[in-house]
């Protein structure tokens, strides 16, 4: 089917259903930002491959809202799909709900299928509508009846870690959890969020691209835990772990009619962000549900000293890969072959080559000239351009190690380089240095962070549209909670021990894309009568390109700060490199 005859066949499936406008958001029943092939629904719909974004449905109107990084790639996509393209103002809104209740008529109804919204998707949904007596339906799924020969749920074995690898035992992280719980007064808790899941069960799997994860849901009480999975994707030796940890297990379809059988003394915590609306729907409505985020998303963020130096390592085997991929482009630019998809796939080649590599962290944006001024794009068959000794070359990528997760953003040029490109380089290099360097007390929030690193973009009247900085998993995803450096976010602290990324950018659109991204360690400084104060270790380990800056616009605390950064790269890698690929990384990071 084409993207239209799907939308047509959508449209009368809501006439017969008496459905005026439906909702399909980008996520599936554990609220994932990555999704298994079965759950994308957006991409199927709509041709959309975007991670961020909602379709909304009427018989007169079909539209994408997505956020600023998606504008152009959204543009391309939806061309001769049905469906327009309707540009958020606000990242992470739900706009297109007060678009719908400035559409439709009272008496209405609107309907989303609530495995696939979240609980504060639904509330926001009923909250705008209901006062204006448009009718909300969260149990109504258009696409099953549509959608032919869809992928079927991942099969895939799952894995548990040792504790040598996590630093804290399964039953351990099951005992704080209940802490948590006991201290709020829960009796109950659902934990539906797969990368929770994977730490407090210290497994592993390969259910979604690029994230270690197994799907299922832990159910938690102070007597019970129960794994609700596959039964065949553990093998008996993980059901023998998990057992040995208080952890039974339960088929993966029978979560929602457990939650049924609680008790109307039961207190449940269950996280509106990370629960999908027909679990919580699934609770009876005598049950006491205490709406919180889940305990294991800050007890997962503080990173304990064996994943702090186990990240540390992944660092290194991460570094060497990239200082042979960038040394390769250098050597090979001028020779016509490379493009913007055989480089990603060689980067992934040379990280595979290295310790512990079991993925890359999320699908390489590997952006020459205009392309980096897309900050989430991927190179397809259709855009795939051709390398030349001229230009910027942006390269976000990142790789899973048993050891860690690692993140990382540079740009290089390529030949010809122009005094603008020059200063917009300088001046993000500016606010990567300041928020990397950033002193600040206990209790900051990831706002403060993002304005931190901003100033010296905004002090040249330039800016950017994504956020500062996101939190990252250990062996798991790339994109972690609750912290974030952005300017909304004022809730979370920052801690001791959660590892962040810092990664300002600029956009020239039709032009180039500058981003400089390093992940930091959130650690204590100093204390005194003024308080307790921290700062950042800055762990990823990658040469920052030198030739590209423009001096006069660094302060000598600029200037150092990128000396030494590049200096401890040398060192930390030149033990592992050939004599050819150290000559060639100690060029690279001489002074300036």
């Amino acid at each position: 089917m084409t993207y239209l005859e799907k939308l047509s066949q959508i449209r009368l499936l809501m006439k017969e259903k008496g459905v005026d406008g439906y909702i399909i958001p980008s996520s599936d029943p554990h609220i994932s930002e990555y999704l298994p092939d079965h759950y994308k629904c957006i991409a199927w719909t709509s041709g959309f491959t975007g991670s961020a974004g909602t379709l909304v449905i009427t018989q007169s109107f079909a539209g994408l809202w997505t956020d600023s990084r998606y504008f152009v790639q959204a543009n391309e996509q939806l061309n001769g799909s049905g469906f327009e393209l309707v540009k958020l103002k606000v990242q992470h809104a739900p706009e297109y709900v007060t678009w719908l209740g400035e559409t439709l008529p009272k008496g209405a109804t609107v309907a989303f299928d609530g495995n696939l919204a979240s609980l504060a998707v639904a509330n926001a949904v009923k909250t705008i509508l209901d006062p204006l007596g448009i009718n909300v339906n969260g149990h109504v799924d258009l696409l099953d009846p549509v959608w032919k020969n869809r992928p079927t749920l991942p099969k895939e074995k799952a894995y548990t870690l040792p504790v040598t690898t996590t630093g804290q035992a399964t039953k351990d992280k099951i005992a704080a959890v209940r802490a948590v719980l006991k201290q709020k007064r829960a009796t109950a808790h659902l934990i539906s969020s797969l990368d929770d899941l994977a730490w407090l069960l210290n497994i592993r799997g390969t259910d979604v691209k690029c994230n270690p994860v197994t799907l299922g849901f832990v159910f938690i009480s102070q007597e019970k835990a129960i794994l609700f999975i596959d039964s065949d994707k553990v093998s008996q030796e993980v059901v023998s772990e998990l057992l040995s940890h208080g952890v039974e297990i339960q088929e993966y379809a029978k979560v929602q009619a457990y939650l049924k059988g609680l008790s109307k003394s039961d207190i449940i915590l269950l996280d509106p962000k990370r629960t999908c609306f027909a679990t919580y729907d699934s609770v009876p409505q005598d049950v006491t549900i205490l709406e919180e985020m889940n305990p294991s998303t800050m007890l997962k963020a503080i990173k304990n000293e064996v994943e702090i130096n186990h990240q540390r390592n992944a660092m290194i085997n991460d570094g060497v890969a990239l200082t042979k991929f960038f040394k390769w482009i250098e050597e090979n630019v001028a020779s016509g072959i490379l493009t913007e998809m055989n480089i990603a796939d060689h980067l992934r080649e040379l990280r595979a080559a290295q310790p512990g590599f079991k993925d890359i962290s999320f699908d390489t944006i590997s952006g020459y000239k205009d392309h980096g001024a897309l900050p989430h794009y991927k190179a397809e068959p259709h855009s795939n351009y051709d390398l030349k000794p001229e230009g910027l070359l942006l390269v976000d990528s990142g790789g899973q190690y048993e050891t860690g997760t690692t993140d990382i953003t540079r740009v290089i040029s390529l030949g010809k380089l122009t005094q603008e490109e020059k200063e917009d380089y300088t001046v993000v290099l500016k606010g990567t240095i300041e928020g990397s360097m950033a002193i600040y007390p206990k209790g900051t929030r990831g706002y403060q962070i993002d304005a931190i690193t901003r100033r010296p973009i905004w002090a040249t009247l330039r800016n950017y549209g994504h956020g500062t900085g996101h939190g990252v998993g250990f062996f798991l995803n790339v994109h972690e909670g609750p912290q974030v450096f952005n300017p909304t976010a004022t809730d979370i602290p920052v801690e001791v021990g959660m590892i962040t990324s810092i990664e300002p950018g600029l956009y020239r659109e039709g032009k180039h894309g500058i981003r400089i991204e390093n992940l930091v360690l959130s650690k204590e400084l100093s204390s005194n009568q003024f308080g307790d104060f921290m700062d950042f270790e800055t762990l990823t380990i990658c040469y920052i390109a030198t030739d590209l800056v423009d001096k006069s616009l660094l302060e000598s605390t600029h200037i150092d700060w990128l000396n030494n950064y590049n200096q401890w790269v040398y060192d930390s890698l030149e033990s592992k490199l050939t004599k050819e690929e150290a000559t060639w990384l100690k060029e690279k990071t001489k002074a300036i």
